[in-house]
């Protein structure tokens, strides 16, 4: 059985950063590419990174390019995103998902992904 768990999410400062992580299990981990998608209230989910397998490519949402960061560490069947000067925009469910046959133009859309967490809140907030 898949499962895929994030974690790190909380309440965060404006301009202060957090690192959330999706562990996978019942998976060949690097086999599979992982994208982090985000969905605040009465708002749809919108992509924010994804990395791909093999090789580790990296795409972003342009609203968080330079801002976030999304790595991968196979051993540990672990993505992590690092989110730095977080916005108060920034404030939403974050989800992890994995897909086993992604090509690069497709990373960003939510239907190429297999697998899903169960989400993990970020609140960005004075």
């Amino acid at each position: 059985q898949v499962q895929l768990v994030e974690s790190g999410g909380g309440p965060v400062q404006p301009g202060g950063s957090l690192r959330l992580a999706c562990v996978a299990s019942g998976v060949t981990f690097s086999r599979y590419s992982v994208g982090w998608f985000r969905q605040d209230l009465g708002k749809e989910r919108e992509f924010v990174a994804a990395i791909k397998s093999y090789g580790g490519s990296t795409v972003y949402a342009d609203s968080v390019k330079g801002r976030f960061t999304i790595s991968r560490e196979n051993a540990k069947s672990t993505v992590y995103l690092q989110m730095n000067n977080l916005r108060p925009e920034d404030t939403a469910v974050y989800y992890c998902a994995a897909g086993s046959r992604l090509i690069t133009s497709s990373l960003s859309s939510q239907s190429a992904y297999d697998y899903w967490g169960q989400g993990t809140q970020v609140t960005v907030s004075s």
